[in-house]
């Protein structure tokens, strides 16, 4: 069987260089000139490049950070990460970087650093662009604090991520919430549809911004055209959670990107799909009315977040990971995408795994999917996602993305190909233990909500043991990975149904509640009032 996968895999390469030709060849003849000056333009990585110059000088140092650009004065450090990351490690406002010599750049002039912004904006067809070096989870933070400045109500979907509903504590943003579509046999939480973004926005005539997140963490791209023309018809604007798809619109293979397609204001966690470092993001501006009214408060928030000592090891990973998506991003995520879909051939050709790939385009709201997530259905395969990522660790070295008691998700990087003999191989050898689950857990209905997230977060709290929690007031946001929805939020009351399938999904082999107080849910944090 690992012999025929192989064969197709060689056979699946050459149709999909063969199958791909026609568009490529249009795609040349109508963009060459075009794309050739896009690519010059971008063949540069302006602060990448000055801090490189920066860090060639012998300096004597006599700055932060402590460590001072040599590998003796930090040699665990050094060990870790090399000297040369030490040598680039610079401060902010520096000579050479932020500045242009001991005085402060001249008015209008840009710097390296909004220099690479700029591009940064060009290549996802932003308005202006901003790099982040605390991650999606920060941008969450800036976009949650923008919508309450426009008003003190939003139409926010309920798969949002953590980060979110974090922010939403922060500022005292009401939020009325959206359930998406639910694959309860993958353990899925996808999208919403632009009917149920009108029918809010009508139920809620003071929402000042919609929050919606796409694509899911599964690979669901939403319709984010519909969505945008609703928001933009309710005199609103979108915000998109898009930290899965920093690589979408830089490739004709690829989803269109958010803001492409009429968002206002779109959070990208670069490093996730395009390959930048760890804790790298982008948030990226639209170009509707909407955008541009909100630009100077974006401006200003995101100075108000933004650390006055950002990694300049994260901002130059930013834009390099830039550079190389558009120069070189026709080679490198043709590759990925190619190796990508050989694996989705080896899975097809299975009897006993399926890829759910179908599942995923199907689910409502879905306007198209992400090509490099890849879920494979274990139900009937006898063998549960946990012991399938298990396996795959312990015997053959191979890291996946998640694991759900009936699903294995990989993912594969936009710039980074990979190989389909070696996980076909191991996916061939994995056991038959008789244990698959038909299902993931059913997803419970949230309790009544009887106090203002904001109000609940803050409130003094209590931690009683779970047989006492059901109907006290939930202090914390929880939610079971996966899916990732958050199953309680700050202000709503906690259900015996909801309190069981959290202590279920916290027992399974790599079960997981974010924001629990007890890992193992013995016990919950609450509103101390009765």
């Amino acid at each position: 069987m690992a012999e025929s996968r192989h064969r197709l895999y060689d056979q699946e390469c050459y149709f999909l260089i063969f199958r791909r030709w026609p568009d490529l060849i249009t795609l040349l003849r109508m963009t060459t000139v075009d794309t050739r000056t896009h690519h010059v333009k971008h063949a540069d990585a302006p602060y990448a490049d000055a801090l490189r110059s920066l860090a060639r000088i012998d300096w004597q140092r006599l700055h932060v950070p402590a460590h001072q650009g040599r590998e003796d004065n930090a040699p665990g450090v050094a060990a870790l990460l090399g000297a040369g990351a030490l040598s680039l490690d610079f401060p902010m406002s520096v000579a050479g970087i932020d500045q242009q010599s001991w005085r402060v750049a001249e008015p209008g002039r840009p710097t390296p650093l909004g220099r690479a912004q700029g591009l940064a904006a060009d290549a996802w067809g932003a308005r202006r662009a901003w790099f982040l070096t605390n991650g999606a989870s920060g941008g969450n933070h800036i976009a949650t604090t923008v919508a309450r400045a426009l008003g003190v109500e939003a139409i926010v979907q309920r798969s949002v991520h953590s980060s979110v509903v974090d922010g939403i504590a922060h500022v005292g943003l009401v939020p009325h919430f959206v359930q998406g579509a639910v694959d309860s046999g993958l353990g899925a939480a996808h999208g919403v549809t632009a009917a149920q973004i009108d029918q809010a926005l009508r139920e809620h005539p003071d929402a000042a911004a919609v929050f919606v997140v796409s694509p899911s963490y599964f690979g669901a791209v939403a319709d984010i055209a519909a969505l945008s023309k609703t928001a933009h018809a309710h005199g609103v604007p979108l915000i998109v959670d898009e930290a899965w798809g920093a690589h979408f619109g830089l490739h004709p293979d690829l989803p269109a990107n958010a803001v492409r397609m009429g968002a206002d204001l779109v959070i990208s966690s670069t490093h996730k799909g395009a390959g930048s470092l760890t804790q790298s993001a982008m948030l990226h501006l639209g170009h509707s009315e909407h955008a541009q009214r909100i630009e100077q408060l974006v401006d200003r928030v995101v100075r108000s977040y933004q650390s006055t000592s950002c990694s300049p090891l994260l901002l130059a990973s930013l834009d390099e990971t830039r550079r190389h998506l558009v120069v070189d991003g026709s080679r490198a995520i043709g590759a990925a995408l190619a190796s990508a879909e050989a694996i989705r051939t080896g899975i097809r050709a299975s009897a006993r795994f399926r890829d759910a790939t179908g599942d995923i385009a199907a689910s409502p709201g879905t306007a198209g999917f992400d090509p490099f997530k890849i879920a494979i259905d274990l139900r009937g395969a006898g063998i549960t996602g946990q012991q399938a990522q298990h396996r795959l660790i312990t015997d053959h070295r191979i890291y996946s993305e998640l694991a759900t008691p009936a699903t294995l998700l990989l993912l594969v990087g936009a710039t980074s190909p990979t190989d389909p003999k070696r996980f076909l191989k191991a996916l061939d050898d994995l056991p038959f233990l008789g244990t698959a689950r038909e299902n993931a857990a059913c997803l419970p209905s949230p309790g009544d909500r009887v106090m203002g997230v904001q109000e609940a977060f803050f409130a003094d709290t209590a931690v009683v043991p779970f047989a006492e929690a059901a109907g006290r007031v939930s202090a914390d946001s929880l939610a079971a990975y996966p899916p990732g929805i958050p199953n309680v939020l700050p202000g709503e009351v906690l259900t015996a149904e909801v309190i069981d399938y959290l202590r279920t999904m916290a027992a399974e082999p790599s079960g997981y509640v974010r924001g629990a107080y007890d890992p193992l849910l013995d016990r919950f944090r609450v509103v101390a009032q009765t």
